[in-house]
């Protein structure tokens, strides 16, 4: 009888203890439990070439500047080659890295017909890639009753197609050697949907379709990671350069950023997810990282969830649309008065 109270005791304990951990998690415990006890970027990205897309800005720069501390050479790849420069130069002040280590190439996800020619490039500078980030990408603000077809063309061929197009470059290379990574920067909202961003969450939805499949096909290659990343809600410019209802119009306000994660923190979980050999990272602050555990465990409450806060999003989105009108409305009633 003591032994078996004595038992429960211990089993009521390491719950409690559980529950208090996850109440203050920011991350999945597979990743928080390798932050802890697993192997450190220092130590297994050192020396290792690293392509970062997307890296002129948000994730992707901030993985460029992390990765470089952990003495990694790294390929810079984006539009802006000006912002590719820019980040470098931050790259060589935080590290002890020099000009030759760190290649600008400029990239465009779209023209699926360079990326041959840009990985033999990479390739020609290192002799290798060993891990390639796809972190390049853009979202989404707005209503699907209101969004042109052509918004839901462009995210799919910029952040599906765009990142398989490089990815099958550069998976050769590795099948070749018999080694490497492959890290996709998906998104929360790849594991479940979310309102004003039905074409993104399509497109993070299909990377994840892709990618888990792939990770099948290559079990003869048990040296190749097949890893993806869902962040939820990250400081980024992300949201600044999201598409709205129509190809070329901006998003009138980005909105307060401050409740969101800081991209520092989620960079540094993914690097420990990379350098674990995490297949799927979820990275989210509390509740959306409680939301993906209800979407994975419980998927009636998740719906119940959804329905709820997605009803509540829309129809601030709404009014927050009809503050701007009259904004632009007023001053034009006021100038025909005067």
């Amino acid at each position: 009888m003591d032994l078996g109270v004595t038992l429960l005791t211990g089993i009521a304990l390491y719950l409690l203890v559980q529950f208090v951990c996850f109440i203050f998690a920011d991350a999945d415990l597979t990743l928080l439990w390798a932050t802890l006890f697993g192997s450190k970027p220092e130590t297994k990205l050192k020396g290792l070439v690293v392509w970062v897309t997307g890296a002129s800005s948000g994730i992707g720069e901030e993985l460029a500047y992390q990765l470089a501390g952990c003495g990694s050479r790294l390929i810079l790849s984006a539009r802006r080659v000006d912002q590719l420069d820019r980040v470098k130069l931050h790259c060589l002040e935080r590290s002890n890295l020099k000009d030759k280590d760190i290649l600008v190439l400029p990239l465009d996800l779209l023209e699926r017909a360079s990326h041959e020619a840009k990985m033999k490039t990479a390739i020609r500078h290192f002799g290798n890639i060993d891990i390639l980030v796809n972190s390049g990408g853009r979202s989404q603000r707005s209503l699907c009753l209101e969004t042109s077809v052509d918004v839901y063309q462009a995210l799919m061929e910029l952040n599906f197609l765009g990142t398989v197009s490089l990815t099958k470059q550069v998976l050769p290379h590795m099948t070749q050697r018999g080694s490497g990574s492959v890290v996709t920067v998906s998104s929360v909202v790849g594991l479940a949907g979310a309102p004003l961003a039905t074409g993104y969450s399509a497109s993070k939805h299909a990377l994840q379709g892709f990618f888990n499949s792939l990770r099948t096909e290559l079990t003869e290659y048990p040296r190749i990671l097949i890893s993806t990343v869902c962040p939820g809600p990250v400081q980024s410019q992300i949201v600044q350069n999201a598409f709205t209802e129509e190809v070329g119009k901006a998003i009138p306000t980005a909105g307060d950023q401050q409740h969101k994660m800081v991209t520092s923190r989620c960079v540094r979980l993914i690097l420990v997810g990379i350098a674990n050999g995490t297949k799927e990272m979820w990275i989210a602050q509390q509740p959306f990282l409680l939301f993906y555990y209800v979407w994975q465990y419980a998927p009636t409450w998740a719906w119940f969830i959804t329905d709820v806060l997605g009803r509540k999003r829309v129809q601030n989105f709404k009014a927050g649309l009809r503050i701007l009108q009259n904004e632009k409305i007023l001053p034009w009633k006021r100038r025909r008065r005067t």
